[in-house]
């Protein structure tokens, strides 16, 4: 049979009695067309993750560092966290007022009380920029250093640091911040350490981030997801993977709307000198932090137990 014109009902033609059919072909859709319904979608199934972990720690207590680098971990369960500083989190933890919280690691391996969660952490792989020691007179010529008493880890991080150097000076805390008067030595961490380095300044700046990674060549990880032993916490453990890769998916957004020091430091803060996983480097450089807290700590350091 030939297939010709011929052989074609006309356009708009059926068998006698039946409605004519007419196909409208949907107009093309423009590129910003696409775009906004792209946005669209992806706004609304954000909202949809959102929700799901709205008021879904409960029972759980869970606490976190008021910092910005932090931010990205308690994605959509902002509402349900406890803000201390590392240091207080640590003393809630020992209390049994918390279930998991984000603590300095040093923490953990120095008490042996607590699991660490596997996959997520606040690490860098070289210059961090909001952990550093800050000095006016030369390194070699340090007898004492004052530090913020914020983080154990990162008092630790410096003090392996300076004693691959022989360096041992006495270590004090700082007594408040900011000080009308700055010793020459002094350490700082988290958000009072970047409001220091954006400002001006008569100190020079040892990133202990930097130093780490000069010294060893793996990433350095400073806190993560301390979880209280002998707790039943695997729904626990799926909220927080589940607001840390929230946040990660939406760090744009995060960068965007905070108002945390400028838009352009957040950009490099959160999206380079920051990241938040903790795989198999991660985990060699906690392996060598542990190695050099036994060499030059002289306190029981315990190896880490990581649950997924």
């Amino acid at each position: 049979m030939q297939h010709g014109k011929g052989n074609r009902p006309p356009t708009g033609a059926g068998k006698k009695g039946e409605p004519v059919l007419k196909l409208r072909l949907a107009p093309e859709a423009t590129p910003e067309e696409l775009a906004h319904r792209f946005e669209r979608e992806r706004r609304a199934e954000e909202v949809q993750r959102e929700d799901r972990l709205t008021q879904s720690l409960a029972p759980f207590r869970v606490g976190s560092v008021p910092y910005l680098n932090a931010v990205p971990l308690t994605r959509g369960i902002e509402e349900q966290v406890i803000y201390r500083p590392p240091s207080e989190l640590a003393k809630m933890l020992l209390r049994d007022e918390l279930d998991a919280a984000l603590v300095s690691v040093a923490e953990v391996l120095l008490t042996g009380r607590y699991d660490l969660l596997n996959g997520v952490a606040v690490a860098s792989l070289g210059e961090i920029r909001s952990a550093f020691l800050a000095y006016r007179r030369p390194l070699e010529e340090i007898r004492e250093v004052y530090c913020d008493t914020a983080s154990i880890s990162t008092v630790n991080l410096m003090r392996v640091l300076l004693a691959e150097r022989g360096l041992k000076p006495e270590f004090k805390p700082l007594p408040a911040w900011p000080m009308a008067t700055l010793p020459d030595y002094f350490m700082l961490i988290g958000d009072h350490a970047i409001e220091y380095a954006l400002g001006p300044r008569e100190h020079e700046l040892w990133d202990l981030g930097a130093a780490w990674h000069e010294l060893t060549g793996l990433p350095f990880v400073y806190a993560a997801w301390a979880l209280r032993r002998g707790l039943e916490n695997q729904r626990l453990r799926q909220l927080l993977h589940e607001a840390h890769d929230f946040g990660l998916d939406t760090l744009d957004y995060i960068i965007s709307s905070r108002t945390d020091f400028t838009l352009d430091f957040r950009k490099d803060y959160l999206g380079w000198h920051v990241h938040y996983h903790l795989g198999a480097d991660e985990k060699r450089g906690i392996a060598r932090f542990v190695e050099l807290l036994r060499k030059h700590a002289n306190v029981p350091v315990h190896d880490p137990h990581y649950l997924a």
